[in-house]
């Protein structure tokens, strides 16, 4: 198992050697750091947990001071659970390259969707509407009923009924991306299609 945290660049196109052009996106995978080995014994788990980027000596808590010590002051730390059999492959400072994964390999990528604040059952749920004619006003984007037989006695909005509300701010997880390319040299990776947040979101990429 091979993982890696990176930020989210922007999206781009990418040429092969044949020729294709192909809808990629770019992103920075400046090397991370072990900070933690977790193990079954004494944390219930295994799991290896790396830190990424850099912020001010400041903003650091004790805490946080007493785990990472002299590694570094990361901006941004994460968990991947592994097998246990896996844990003698980590130790505590070890650095995660840039160059971990290589072209062609099978990546799942996971980081914050875009939020998109409190959106209306049309654009959230993808409702077609009201209808458009015959003297309809002022109900083109409207939800429709949300009470009678569903909510049951009394008619009550029934437990998870589709309406507006907030949108996007997710955990989301696209699986079976490819690798195009790697330059160790710029610290950088270029993913084939979308993932998911904007521009300088954190990514966790595992293989």
């Amino acid at each position: 198992m091979k993982f890696i945290l990176g930020e989210k660049i922007a999206m781009t196109q990418f040429f092969d050697d044949k020729g294709r052009a192909f809808a990629a996106t770019l992103v920075s995978v400046t090397p991370s750091v072990v900070t933690q080995v977790k193990n079954v014994e004494k944390d219930g788990y295994s799991a290896i947990q790396i830190g990424y980027g850099t912020r001010k000596a400041k903003n650091i808590n004790k805490a946080q001071k007493g785990t990472w010590g002299d590694k570094g002051n990361f901006a941004h730390v994460a968990e991947f659970r592994v097998e246990p059999s896996d844990l003698a492959n980590y130790t505590v400072g070890q650095i995660i390259p840039s160059d971990a994964f290589a072209a062609n390999d099978t990546i799942r990528v996971t980081g914050i969707s875009k939020s998109k604040g409190f959106q209306g059952g049309v654009k959230r749920h993808g409702f077609k509407g009201g209808p458009r004619s015959h003297g309809q006003k002022h109900s083109e984007r409207e939800p429709g009923s949300i009470g009678g037989s569903g909510g049951r006695a009394g008619g009550r909005v029934a437990k998870g009924m589709r309406m507006a509300g907030r949108m996007g701010g997710d955990d989301i997880t696209v699986r079976n991306l490819k690798v195009l390319a790697v330059d160790k040299a710029s610290n950088t990776m270029i993913i084939k299609g979308a993932v998911p947040g904007r521009r300088g979101t954190v990514l966790r990429v595992i293989g």
